[in-house]
């Protein structure tokens, strides 16, 4: 196993972890933009009006997005595994 295909295994890693991660992170972001504004409109400082629809938001978008993550990882998995016996000898 050479240095490269190391770093390469690695990099894909890093890429699929992104790539799952971001539309989670983006609603957050979104969300936590829109109660940030909203609460500033109205000089509502509650703690738990911003983290409550960020969570419904999240749990949403995991419902949606769930089934194409989850193919997702287990492609990367697959192709992993089944990449083994050329990364061994």
């Amino acid at each position: 196993m050479t240095p490269e295909l190391v770093m390469n295994i690695g990099r894909q890693a890093i890429e699929m972890t992104l790539v799952l991660s971001g539309p989670l992170l983006l609603s957050a972001l979104v969300i936590g933009l829109i109660v940030s504004i909203f609460q500033a409109a109205t000089q509502i400082n509650e703690q738990t009006l911003s983290f409550v629809p960020k969570l419904v938001g999240i749990f949403i978008v995991l419902i949606l997005a769930g089934p194409w993550m989850l193919q997702m990882m287990v492609d990367y998995i697959r192709r992993l595994f089944e990449s083994i016996p050329q990364l061994i000898g």
